[in-house]
């Protein structure tokens, strides 16, 4: 261990964004695992000591708080869930306090939703938030807020925090994103069915292919695990931020990636850094609204630069207001874009289809041509 630490390559990253699953924090019903958290914290301890800024993301609340109650894990209604999470988030911070604090560290907790980053200023405000504490050397905590993700908000949450340690890496513009499991990386087949299942590497460009090996959502491989990482993987990549998914039962996992050892998935950023709007208009990829186009429109978007119109419109998923960040999907359903919306739902439902110079005769108002302007989009 004292040979791997004082070996590690300082200047790999500066600013890395690590998710811890709850398969590592819980040791099945005996609570959580002191003996991995404290290897966990002494790792992260070295690379806040080295000048890395680190942010962490930890699942384990509800683990926790079923152990308080010495309860079976067979309980999985919703409220119930939110209850264990309300009682044991206490108790995993404590936990975390207490090995920080023996490192001389610092730590701060904060619990969000999405909805927390649908909202420009609420986004802004978590983001200075954030670097106010990253730059007084405190560690930052996070966890979603699980106790407000009510029946009638299902479908807001995250997703086991994957898609909540993508969304904190762009708000931040991390370096790197860490989401360690007890999953060694992403497979061709799922490994727990599949004897030739062969870990992948490198993955360079997350398409069809690629989703198709997380596994369908009823799939333990995929359940709360592959899927929602691989979601997690494509947010990050699109604005710029390489990820790993790596198994963090490996010995000195953090040190040996910091090190460049080949280890896990490592999925490369397909864009460059973005600026901040765009990056806030990324959290429109975890949305459950968004809109289907024609192959026409698609081609004006992709190829030729252009704004969506209503006449390229085919179908309007779930319910939005004017201003809101909607997902704009093929008609084959490829994800292609995200972005700012000029109407409503609503609106769309009765102009979609139709000429822009129509829109005032069906609408009796217009807030421009455009659905999507090409300055309020972002390609996928």
């Amino acid at each position: 261990m004292i040979n791997l630490y004082n070996n590690i390559d300082k200047n790999t990253y500066s600013r890395v964004v690590i998710k811890a699953g709850t398969s590592l924090l819980t040791n099945g019903l005996d609570g959580l695992d002191i003996n991995f958290m404290n290897k966990f914290v002494e790792q992260i301890s070295f690379l806040h000591q080295n000048n890395v800024e680190v942010v962490l993301i930890s699942s384990g609340a509800v683990g926790a708080g079923r152990i308080k109650l010495n309860i079976s894990r067979e309980s999985k209604h919703l409220s119930f869930r939110q209850m264990l999470a309300s009682i044991g988030q206490p108790h995993l911070m404590y936990t975390y306090e207490k090995l920080f604090n023996e490192k001389n560290i610092i730590i701060a907790q904060a619990l969000l939703s999405k909805n927390d980053f649908n909202n420009r200023l609420g986004y802004l405000n978590i983001r200075n938030t954030l670097f106010g504490l990253i730059n007084n050397k405190i560690i930052p905590i996070i966890n979603e807020n699980d106790v407000v993700a009510v029946d009638e908000l299902q479908g807001q949450n995250f997703g086991d925090n994957d898609n909540l340690s993508a969304m904190v890496a762009n708000l931040i513009d991390a370096d790197l994103l860490i989401i360690l499991s007890d999953i060694p990386g992403l497979f061709t087949k799922d490994p727990n069915l599949h004897l030739d299942a062969k870990l992948i590497r490198e993955v360079n460009n997350i398409d069809e292919s690629i989703y198709s090996m997380g596994g369908p959502p009823s799939n333990n491989y995929a359940s709360g695990g592959m899927s929602t990482k691989i979601e997690a993987a494509k947010l990050a990549t699109s604005s710029g931020i390489n990820t790993i998914i790596a198994n963090g039962l490996e010995d000195q996992v953090l040190i040996k990636l910091f090190n460049k050892e080949p280890m896990g998935t490592i999925f490369k950023a397909t864009n460059n850094k973005m600026e901040s709007r765009k990056r806030w208009m990324l959290s429109g990829l975890l949305s459950n609204t968004n809109i289907l186009i024609d192959d026409g429109a698609f081609n004006a978007i992709k190829y030729k630069q252009g704004s969506l119109l209503p006449a390229g419109l085919i179908e309007i998923d779930g319910e939005f207001d004017r201003g809101s960040i909607i997902l704009i999907l093929s008609e084959k359903g490829k994800k292609i874009a995200v972005g700012i919306t000029n109407y409503s739902s609503y609106d769309l439902e009765k102009i979609k289809g139709i000429r822009s110079d129509r829109i005032f005769d069906i609408l009796e108002y217009r807030y421009g041509d455009e659905v999507v302007h090409r300055n309020n989009m972002v390609l996928l």
